[in-house]
């Protein structure tokens, strides 16, 4: 089993099956599950996505209760290599600074001990407050991936891609 992950305010550490059933309660937050749906059934979402073999999931920590998750996956081609990063939080944690800090923990990570020199996130391009979350981590905006996503009514939505070079990391 890995080493938790420490940041300034939470833990990011291994996932355990009993993990599974607050993850998909935090999953079915409508405001959650309006980014992150998973057809009627979270705990089996939950469960496939945290054995998926392409992704690395940590659940999050804060005051010793689960706030969420946070994964990553990698581009292996070596003359395109980066890691991509996504996350979802407990609403009644929103706005406390535990996503910004969550992302800058495992982004430090990916930098200094997997070496990656870039790393992406895709919001939704009208989630506000998470494009505010990982601009304080010090990710960009690159530009708008017109009609990415498919949201729950079945409509396309936009994406912003947004990277992060390694020097560019705000340790705050």
């Amino acid at each position: 089993m890995r080493e938790p992950l420490t940041g300034a305010v939470v833990l990011l550490r291994a996932p355990r099956r009993e993990d599974v059933a607050e993850l998909a309660r935090i999953r079915a937050e409508p405001t959650v599950y309006r980014r992150w749906r998973g057809g009627d059934d979270l705990v089996a979402a939950v469960t496939a996505d945290l054995a998926d073999t392409d992704v690395e999931t940590f659940v999050i920590e804060h005051a010793g209760r689960i706030a969420g998750a946070v994964q990553w996956g990698a581009e292996p081609d070596p003359d395109y290599r980066h890691a991509n990063l996504d996350i979802y939080l407990d609403p009644a944690v929103h706005g406390a600074g535990l996503g910004t800090d969550a992302v800058r923990t495992l982004a430090r990570y990916l930098i200094a001990e997997h070496g990656f020199h870039r790393l992406v996130i895709d919001p939704a391009a009208d989630n506000a407050a998470a494009i505010r979350c990982y601009r304080k981590a010090g990710f960009r905006p690159v530009g708008v991936m017109r009609q990415y996503e498919r949201d729950a009514d079945g409509v396309w939505r936009d994406g912003l891609l947004m990277d992060l070079l390694g020097d560019e990391l705000i340790e705050r």
